[in-house]
């Protein structure tokens, strides 16, 4: 196998549950391939370089198998490499988020049936 379709090597590399989120993903841009955007025909080669966006997560991967069908996640993980970057990357900001996280302070109690009336009648009254 020389080439193979970017949104079905993006889901049998179980980057997406199913070739149309890959196909979505790579229409609205989230999906580079050596730093050009892609299209869902595209056909790619090992040595390639692909930039993944899902959500906050950014993946940076290097192609080093071909397959057009899903397998075992072991055999989906042995298509690429993620660079080192990529990882310490992604490890800082999970970081940050964590933080960000920790850093607002959670309610004590859920709302009773008239706090939550009042919180209703606020955010109707100020349009929020």
């Amino acid at each position: 196998m020389e080439s193979v379709r970017i949104d079905s090597w993006l889901w049998a590399a179980r980057f997406f549950k199913t070739r149309t989120l890959a196909k979505t993903a790579i229409e609205g841009g989230k999906v580079h391939v050596d730093g050009s955007k892609a299209k869902p025909s595209r056909t790619i080669q090992p040595g390639q370089t692909i930039t993944i966006t899902k959500g906050t997560e950014h993946f940076e991967v290097e192609v080093l198998g071909l397959s057009n069908k899903r397998g075992p996640a072991p055999a989906a993980q042995a298509l690429y490499e993620e660079t080192a970057a990529s990882v310490a990357k992604r490890e800082q900001t999970s970081e940050q988020r964590k933080l960000a996280r920790a850093a607002t302070a959670a309610p004590d109690h859920r709302p009773s049936k008239k706090e939550r009336r009042d919180i209703q009648r606020f955010k109707r009254d100020n349009d929020i």
